[in-house]
């Protein structure tokens, strides 16, 4: 399994990113697929995951500025960022379950099976 994540960029405060993490070696549909971030100096911390009912969680951090989607026909699955603040900066990373239509709720690290390789937001002030 891969996942290839890209999107991330240079963004004013307020502006918006769309992130996107392709998959490939697996059809993502019966999976949870998450979107986890790390900052310089900071443990990885969760954001947000769709399972593979396609049911959508959300830090408390960025609940109401980022959306979670997945295509399926794609095998991808996109973040969208909106009204980012300079606290939002860091690499994002996206992962994947190894097994199936889990019950849980997947919002920790030990919960993914397979990374991406991450890609960089920075946010100016």
């Amino acid at each position: 399994v891969q996942l290839q994540a890209s999107g991330g960029g240079l963004v004013q405060a307020g502006g918006s990113l769309r992130l996107s993490c392709s998959a490939s070696g697996r059809a993502i549909r019966s999976y949870d697929v998450g979107w986890f971030r790390q900052a310089p100096g900071k443990e990885r911390e969760f954001v947000s995951t769709t399972t593979w009912r396609d049911r959508t969680y959300y830090s408390f951090a960025v609940k109401g500025r980022f959306t979670i989607t997945r295509d399926n026909a794609k095998n991808t699955v996109f973040l969208q960022m909106n009204s980012l603040e300079p606290e939002d900066a860091a690499v994002y990373y996206c992962a994947i379950r190894d097994y199936p239509r889990t019950a849980d709720i997947a919002n920790t690290r030990g919960q993914y099976d397979y990374w991406g390789q991450g890609t960089l937001v920075t946010v100016s002030s």
